[in-house]
């Protein structure tokens, strides 16, 4: 669009179905390649991505005629098939229903991108739910938690 000039920065978390602990490190840099490729020919920038066994995040600069939730929708797609295709696990995977995305001003990029990259380390203080809640609160975003990512165990 000529004339149209957006600075939209993105940090989406999506969770595996029953949060499993599915995403093995055999395979996690290659399926990180691949969501990267969904995200770039949508015409995204990425600017850091990151998966744990369980959960993933990615931070991006959004393409303002894309809709967060089309975006999604198409990595979570794309990328449950190419996990199946390639019988990685025994297993069908699949993702949780639902995700988080918080928009972040340019000046948060470089912490977000540290925070992100640091995940493995993150965890060994902070489970997954402490983190995605802390977010939550964090962004005065009101929820109810028959409606967060299904949570099986109290160590989130």
């Amino acid at each position: 669009m000529a004339n149209t000039y957006t600075q939209l920065y993105i940090h989406l978390i999506f969770a595996v179905e029953h949060r499993d602990k599915l995403i093995h490190s055999s395979f996690k840099e290659e399926l990180q390649k691949y969501i990267t490729g969904i995200i770039q020919n949508k015409g995204n920038k990425l600017l850091a991505i990151n998966f744990m066994p369980e959960h993933g995040h990615i931070s991006l600069g959004l393409n303002p005629a894309i809709a967060i939730s089309d975006l999604v929708r198409d990595i979570k797609k794309s990328s449950t098939d190419f996990i199946n295709d390639r019988k990685w696990l025994r297993g069908k995977f699949n993702w949780q229903e639902g995700y988080g995305a918080f928009s972040y001003s340019h000046s948060q990029i470089d912490n977000v991108i540290k925070y992100i990259n640091n995940q493995e380390k993150h965890h060994k203080v902070k489970t997954f739910r402490e983190e995605y809640i802390e977010m939550l609160n964090s962004f005065s975003i009101k929820y109810n938690d028959v409606y967060l990512f299904k949570f099986f165990d109290n160590n989130g």
